[in-house]
């Protein structure tokens, strides 16, 4: 044994435990849509849950990323603990299945020719190749995503080819025979020795290769495997537990909980079982077996699926004891603890659902916004001191919800990799801003209109009429805002620049009006200066409005995002013909009946 024979190992090791990373991180990237689609659709059957977990563990390749994605939509309230736990046991079974791909290491070179290709030194360059060319040579829209889970695939099974090469060099030292034969001989320190690795590597998937790439040494023996591969389910589910608990109320802290009260009862079961069955002889063929990659693989997943189906009875008992350990914690959020609570940096290993997440919340703040707008206005034509507590009420929790989803998206964006996912991230950084403002015009109003109630002053009739009409116009405005973003409408999003051209028109025309009364002494100067604040407030929202609109044109069109400005420049000085209908369109309809009301 050298140096160089370790310096091999290890370099393998970081090859296997990079490309896996990659593939895995590749195929979360490109389910995590669906993956959350279907999570939500959960039903109160505990089988198809369990059915659920390991289809999705099979393809994002981590029960760690499934656990813990389960534990924040439990946190979020999207689905309950009840229904999470079996994905959770699911979730154990469906790890199985990266083993049984890395059994391929098992394909010799007496194969058929068609069982070639299967070979880990056929398969490793062929996924690379191919990767390349999908990443350089295709420029469809998940050309580049699929590219670089054949390349993780092509990076895993060139470390394993790495590993499996240094550690056959490595048994002539004698060392690994006296290591394997001493956990053979004490399963506890096998046991600690799988839980430690998998802890350290946060991953079972990858013990279980680095434990099947040792395989092919010839050294392993049966006996001294198995308790190895039950200490890995300890190590990978305290990883797991500890990752859930980072941020997370207490429904979400039990998920994790539940993993940990599953693979310690299947640490018992199964040792029970092997040491009650060794004694009556039923394992002497198996015992001293030398094990190959495919025996690990079958161990494992024979151990996990034959537990699974023994304790899936014990799925209430599992719940039941993971609220006696973790406490419930008193409601510190309010209304929208539940909106906070669904913006789990937990989801940031999967960025798709942090920023669903995000959008969620956006759209809860736009919400709560837009009501406080109408009652604000309501106020003008009946005030209620109780609706302006309300309105103020929001607008605390309007600033709360803005804080928590700034910090969310500083926080996640490191982990945003994706160009698509970037748009996204600057138009959710541009109407965050831009939802709070409306929520801080509608304080505007509502603080005017209570200052009227306190002097006891009103506006006049026809003051009242002009409100009606611009109020109408900025309502739709709001509606073609909330199709814009909710629906990324970019229809819609371009219905909003004439309206809000003609939202300028008719502020400016009812400036003039204003004065008029003024000038006949028709509108007390008071009054008239909160009619004018008014004015202002209404323009301002019809403009935050067109932020909104120009935000959701960029993300669509990103060729935009530089020449935003100039673009709304272009519009607003009649070199679009459809802008110009509409914008015609609208004036007459709204100045029309502003006529009518004078008349």
């Amino acid at each position: 044994m050298s140096i160089f024979n370790v310096i091999t190992l290890l370099g393998g090791l970081a090859m296997f435990l990079y490309g896996m990373r990659m593939m895995g991180d590749g195929l979360k990237e490109s389910s995590s849509g669906t993956l959350k689609v279907a999570m939500e659709h959960v039903t109160n059957n505990p089988f198809k849950a369990f059915l659920l977990g390991v289809a999705v563990t099979a393809v994002i390749q981590s029960s760690t990323a499934t656990i813990v994605i389960t534990s924040g939509l439990v946190g979020a309230g999207i689905i309950t603990l009840r229904q999470s736990l079996g994905i959770v046991i699911g979730a154990n079974v469906g790890t199985t299945v990266t083993g049984q791909i890395i059994r391929l290491l098992d394909v010799d070179d007496s194969a058929t020719s068609w069982l070639q290709f299967f070979k880990p030194s056929t398969l490793a360059p062929l996924a690379l190749i191919i990767g390349m060319l999908l990443i350089m040579g295709f420029k469809f829209k998940n050309s580049s995503r699929i590219g670089t889970i054949a390349i993780g695939f092509g990076i895993l099974f060139s470390g394993l080819m790495n590993m499996t090469g240094s550690v056959t060099s490595l048994t002539d030292s004698g060392l690994f025979e006296r290591m394997f034969s001493g956990l053979g001989s004490n399963p506890v320190l096998g046991y600690l020795t799988g839980a430690g690795i998998a802890f350290l590597l946060q991953s079972s998937s990858a013990t279980i290769g680095i434990l099947q790439a040792f395989s092919m040494t010839g050294l392993l023996v049966w006996n001294a495997i198995y308790a190895v591969i039950v200490g890995i389910y300890l190590g990978d589910c305290v990883t797991t537990a500890i990752v859930c608990s980072i941020g997370a109320k207490a429904e979400a802290k039990r998920v994790g909980v539940v993993n940990i009260l599953f693979n310690l009862s299947e640490t018992v079961l199964v040792l029970l079982a092997v040491t009650i069955a060794h004694k009556f002889g039923l394992l002497d063929a198996l015992w001293t077996r030398t094990v190959n990659s495919g025996l690990v693989a079958n161990t494992n997943t024979i151990f996990n699926l034959g537990c699974a189906l023994l304790l899936f009875p014990m799925l209430p008992v599992y719940e039941k004891l993971s609220r006696r350990i973790i406490k419930d914690e008193p409601d510190k959020d309010g209304k929208y603890h539940e909106v906070v609570e669904s913006l789990s940096p937990v989801f940031f290993k999967t960025p798709a659902l942090a920023l669903r997440s995000c959008y969620d919340a956006l759209m809860t703040t736009y919400t709560a916004a837009r009501t406080n707008i109408e009652k604000a206005m309501n106020l003008l034509h009946v005030y209620d001191e109780t609706v302006v507590d309300e309105i103020m009420e929001e607008e605390d929790n309007i600033d709360m919800l803005t804080d928590e989803i700034s910090n969310y998206l500083v926080d996640m964006s490191p982990h945003i990799k994706e160009e698509y996912q970037v748009h996204i991230l600057n138009e959710y950084y541009k109407v965050v801003t831009e939802f709070e403002r409306l929520g801080d015009h509608a304080m505007n109003i509502a603080e005017m209109a209570q200052d009227l109630d306190r002097k006891n002053l009103k506006f006049s009739d026809d003051a009242i009429r002009e409100i009606d009409i611009l109020e109408d116009l900025i309502y739709r405005i709001l509606d073609l805002t909330r199709l814009a973003f909710e629906k990324r409408d970019v229809d819609a999003a371009m219905q909003i620049e004439p309206l809000e051209e003609v939202t300028d028109d008719m502020v400016n025309a009812l400036h003039d009006l204003h004065l008029e009364r003024l000038r006949k002494g028709t509108c007390s100067v008071d009054v008239g200066s909160s009619f004018l604040n008014l004015l202002s407030d209404l323009e301002r929202i019809s403009d935050v409005c067109s932020n909104v609109g120009v935000a959701t044109l960029t993300r669509v069109n990103t060729d935009l995002e530089s020449r935003a400005h100039e673009f709304i420049s272009s519009l607003h000085s009649g070199h679009d013909e459809t802008f110009n209908e509409r914008y015609t369109a609208a004036h007459k309809e709204f100045f029309g009946r502003l006529e009518n009301k004078s008349a």
